[in-house]
């Protein structure tokens, strides 16, 4: 089953810059084949002079996998690894603090908190809940933003969440997801796959 996010990766090639349609072409395509060393090689590739916000948005969705395999019974010993990818995801969200779009440091800084209380490393879920809710207003019209809104209240345990409220802002980004420039985004499917998942537990509950 798909968890928070899919990362997947499609052949194993050098990433190093490349840029443009193709090449996010390729990382979708490989999202959709659920294989995930190209990712990690992608991540391990890039040097602080080329992140930015599209890298930033394989990073949030490489550290969601890891830190999702290092929580699996079995695995405890991946702990260290997702660890440093999240550490690292937040040094370089921190350091582009100034160049990202409106409400994406908001954004990101929340994941970064989720992905830390996940790992126990710090607990401060309202803090995050509060950053994902801020980044709506910042950008209320960016489906990233919109579709992590919605995540956020998926996984949030109530009174803080609900599906049917997460419903309402995954759908909200559906809406700004059918711009072709998302064409090759891979949170328009993975908001696709949550629409889904929220529709069917709400019918369950009914």
């Amino acid at each position: 089953m798909k968890k928070i996010i899919l990362f997947i990766a499609f052949l194993v090639l050098p990433f190093i810059g490349r840029a443009g349609e193709g090449f996010d072409k390729q990382l979708f395509d490989a999202y959709r084949q659920e294989n995930m060393p190209v990712w990690q090689e992608y991540i391990e590739s890039l040097q602080p002079s080329a992140v930015s916000s599209q890298t930033l948005l394989y990073e949030y969705g490489y550290c969601g996998y890891i830190v999702a395999e290092a929580k699996k019974e079995g695995k405890e010993a991946l702990m260290p690894e997702a660890k440093r990818y999240v550490q690292q995801f937040r040094e370089h969200v921190e350091a582009q603090k100034g160049n990202l779009p409106a409400g994406h440091y908001e954004m990101y800084m929340s994941a970064v908190m989720v992905f830390e209380l996940r790992l126990h490393v710090a607990m401060r879920p309202i803090k995050a809940m509060s950053l994902a809710k801020e980044a709506t207003k910042l950008a209320p019209e960016d489906p990233l933003v919109l579709s992590y809104y919605g995540t956020s209240l998926f996984y949030a345990p109530k009174p803080f969440g609900s599906k049917s409220e997460a419903l309402e802002w995954f759908e909200k980004a559906a809406s700004r997801f059918k711009d072709p420039k998302w064409e090759y985004c891979w949170v328009r499917e993975a908001n696709e796959m949550y629409i889904k998942q929220c529709r069917e537990k709400i019918k369950k509950t009914a």
